[in-house]
């Protein structure tokens, strides 16, 4: 295996947000990977985002990338509704891969890629880079060692953008079926946050709801109905005793980012960022046995890159791709590193959610929606 691991990137348009915002600058800077190999659909982009992205080789057919000898590994940056076929080709052709949360646009199509994966021996990640920013570990880790006691309540809260008014191009989310809204990924990633640090749910209520059912497309001049939620409500049991509650919102102005309070018998901790969870530079504060909440420094021990790594995005994700390195080269998963089983067990507890929505009363939650 060489130094670095070689990769092929499926969904490499360089205008792209969030690939240009973490995975692009993440992989340039990281000492574990390196981009070997650009897709998109067209071959003009595949060529504009080799040149530009420093890659050795364009494609614009994944299925001719993911044969390739040259790549290690597959990265998959694409709209969810095709995650599930270019995951599972990198997959059949043998490749480790990275694929992005959610894993599926369904909790089945999740169950299949995760269940080839591991049939053909491969290493597995997905994009739930929360867990492994350091703040948040560190968070757990206080936790772990009884720092602010027996946990006892926890809130957490997140409110992104939600404009009424967006260009066609951009309105595609608003079909529930495609499986890429704000419970599947906002919630989703909320969620994974909550259940690492202080606890699995092990009942819950939820709410979920579309409360802005039409977006105006500004270039069509038409109104176009909405079926994803855009509201998230959820009320839980943890392990442990502690309960928890959840709000996750598309709202249109002046949204309020995310954050996350965790109330033990000794201390509290809370941790805030202006967009989410997953956006790595979280600020951690906290009190053990005092009324006013002090900033908390996060020991050695949780970085996985260099210190000079460029933080915020890309420094959540280039953690994701030092331990998916590691794994590639040391056959051995790291317990950091969240895999496509810790995705499917996210998909169950989405799952969870809908149906405590849909009947209103309490659900217990099932093992497979539980950390194993």
């Amino acid at each position: 295996m060489p130094q670095k691991i070689r990769l092929g990137f499926i969904g490499a348009n360089i205008r792209s947000n969030w690939a240009s915002e973490s995975h692009f600058p993440a992989i340039a800077a990281s000492p574990d990977v390196e981009l070997t190999a650009v897709c998109t659909t067209n071959p003009v982009s595949a060529e504009e985002a080799r040149q530009a992205l420093g890659a050795r080789l364009a494609f614009s057919d994944y299925r001719e990338m993911v044969r390739s000898d040259a790549i290690d590994a597959v990265v998959v940056v694409v709209r969810v509704p095709s995650h599930y076929e270019t995951t599972m080709a990198a997959i059949e052709a043998g490749k480790h891969v990275y694929t992005e949360w959610p894993l599926g646009a369904t909790t089945a199509q999740a169950e299949e890629l995760a269940n080839a994966a591991a049939a053909r021996g491969l290493v597995t990640a997905t994009g739930l880079q929360a867990r492994v920013t350091p703040e948040l570990m560190h968070m757990r880790r206080l936790i772990d060692d009884g720092a602010i006691g027996s946990v006892l309540a926890c809130h957490v809260s997140c409110f992104r953008p939600g404009p009424l008014e967006r260009l066609a191009k951009r309105t595609w989310t608003r079909d529930v079926t495609l499986g890429a809204n704000p419970l599947t990924i906002q919630a989703g990633h909320i969620l994974d946050t909550l259940r690492f640090v202080a606890g699995e749910p092990v009942g819950l209520q939820a709410v979920v709801t579309t409360q802005s059912k039409q977006w105006y497309q500004t270039d069509t001049q038409k109104m176009v109905d909405v079926t994803a939620p855009d509201n998230i409500l959820v009320n839980a049991r943890l392990t442990g005793g502690a309960i928890a509650s959840m709000h996750v919102a598309n709202v249109p102005f002046a949204p309020s980012g995310y954050r996350m309070e965790v109330y033990g018998s000794k201390g509290s901790l809370i941790v805030a960022h202006p967009i989410s969870s997953n956006h790595g530079n979280i600020l951690l504060k906290g009190t053990a046995g005092g009324k006013t909440l002090e900033a908390l420094a996060v020991p050695a021990g949780f970085a996985e890159v260099p210190a000079e790594f460029p933080g915020g995005p890309p420094h959540a994700v280039g953690q994701m791709y030092a331990l998916f390195a590691r794994a590639i080269r040391g056959g051995r998963i790291p317990a950091r590193l969240p895999t496509f089983a810790t995705a499917v067990e996210l998909h169950h507890l989405l799952d969870v959610i809908r149906a405590a929505s849909a009947t209103g009363g309490i659900v217990d939650v099932p093992a497979s929606a539980l950390r194993a």
